[in-house]
């Protein structure tokens, strides 16, 4: 079904965002830039086919339209708006992470270098506030403006949420409360604000679309513990990075933050230098030991379910409920 939903909503979204990007005045190579991360060009500026991304917060605002009782159609401006925030995010993300590649290509800061790739940045965050523009040709001015706030309020979890996660890098303890802050805005944020702003635009109500927003954060929250649960268990062959990649790179996850709680050693193990392959695999035993993988199991469940309960309060209606639904779930049971 998920696959039912991409082919009913993305050819409409993908039209959308390339109206939009089309707006960008001309400027050699830059269209290229903007073109790249969306998946529509490789980095010569031939045509590429292999789509990067799963267009899952699109999706989600789209779904949460329909569910609410309104016209898809009508929130496009919207989905093409956080899609392109998002590729915004990631742009930078991958400058600040001094990341090489996203989805089996080089970033854009190694094809043009960071100081084009923060520029290129600038310029689809700008782009996704034009791609709201479109909404005012079918919504009353009450509605845009709430989206807007809605938006900005995003944009600026965003930012604190991604200003915790560098800080955190350096912050040499950090409170699972702190890191549940941090995630909080850093990845749930967005996709409380899809579900948020596709309700409003579909129902025009402001308390319908709080529901909705509860269910996005919770269901946010939720697929990042996830994505902490795979960067250590998860399988190779299903992820498609090595295992214990976070441990590795030592990164604050959920699950590691739990251990360091819990044992002596393990805070002790994570402090030494240098940090080679024989310290991840002592630190994946030790998280073991302490039932980090349960407890993280145990936290996941309590989100997802807590999501599951926003979203009934928020009575979604149609086929649209079951594909909220069906997100929900193929979210939730990502595979390790």
């Amino acid at each position: 079904m998920i696959r039912s939903l991409a082919q009913r909503y993305l050819p409409e979204l993908d039209a959308h965002m390339r109206r939009v990007v089309d707006s960008m005045p001309a400027a050699p190579e830059f269209d290229v830039m903007l073109r790249y991360p969306l998946g529509w060009v490789n980095a010569d500026g031939s045509a590429n086919h292999q789509p990067t991304g799963k267009r899952i917060r699109p999706i989600l605002l789209l779904l949460s339209t329909e569910a609410a009782g309104g016209d898809w159609t009508a929130a496009l401006p919207a989905a093409a708006a956080v899609e392109l925030l998002h590729n915004f995010s990631l742009i930078h993300d991958d400058i600040q992470d001094d990341s090489p590649t996203r989805h089996g290509r080089p970033t854009v800061w190694t094809v043009w270098g960071r100081a084009n790739a923060i520029n290129a940045g600038d310029a689809m965050f700008a782009l996704s506030y034009r791609a709201l523009e479109g909404l005012a040709a079918r919504m009353p001015a009450e509605i845009v403006l709430n989206v807007y706030q809605i938006f900005t309020q995003t944009n600026l979890e965003l930012t604190r949420g991604q200003h915790l996660d560098m800080r955190f890098e350096r912050q040499r303890r950090v409170s699972v409360e702190e890191y549940l802050s941090m995630i909080s805005g850093k990845s749930a944020a967005l996709v409380a604000a899809c579900a948020q702003m596709g309700a409003l635009i579909g129902s025009r109500d402001q308390d319908t679309a709080r529901h909705f927003a509860d269910f996005g954060l919770n269901l946010g929250i939720a697929f990042q513990i996830r994505d902490d649960i795979l960067g250590i268990w998860g399988d190779p062959q299903v992820t498609g990075k090595s295992a214990a990649t976070d441990i590795l790179a030592r990164k604050k996850s959920l699950p590691v933050l739990y251990g360091l709680e819990q044992d002596a050693e393990l805070t002790d193990l994570y402090d030494q230098e240098p940090f080679d392959s024989a310290h991840v695999e002592r630190t994946v035993q030790l998280l073991n030991k302490a039932g980090a993988l349960e407890y993280a199991q145990a936290t996941e469940t309590t989100y997802y379910q807590r999501a599951l309960e926003a979203l009934s309060r928020a009575k979604p209606i149609g086929e649209a409920e079951k594909g909220l639904r069906l997100l929900a779930e193929t979210l939730f049971q990502r595979a390790y």
